[in-house]
């Protein structure tokens, strides 16, 4: 933000300067002239400034404010739920070996079940 103000003070000062050192035009046609050069070079010139003002000043204000939000976000979602698994984890480590043992005899059976429609498909 500082380069911004900086530069756009020493703009604001050195500009006036700048047109006093060049001729003032004298006729509406070298007017024109002078505004179309002017024109040209800032269209050349712009992109570039606009680039560097974009990564080196707004973007890494910018990646600063997502951090914070996405913490400060991430903190008071964590703060809502760690209750609610401090609960359930107490009913997870106790219903954990019943339900495994299940899901095993399930997972035989099924295998089981699939290898005989295999070996039918085969016949």
């Amino acid at each position: 933000m500082k380069k911004i103000i900086v530069t756009s003070i020493l703009v604001c000062f050195l500009l006036p300067t700048f047109s006093f050192a060049q001729k003032m035009p004298e006729t509406m046609e070298e007017a024109g002239q002078f505004g179309e050069k002017l024109f040209e070079e800032s269209e050349k010139q712009m992109p570039g400034i606009v680039e560097k003002m974009w990564n080196e000043d707004v973007l890494p204000i910018w990646q600063k404010m997502w951090s914070w939000l996405s913490s400060y976000i991430n903190s008071k979602i964590m703060s809502w739920f760690s209750p609610e698994v401090e609960k359930r984890k107490e009913i997870f480590q106790e219903n954990f070996p019943e339900e495994k043992e299940e899901m095993k005899q399930e997972a035989k059976n099924e295998a089981s079940s699939l290898w005989n429609k295999f070996k039918e498909l085969i016949k």
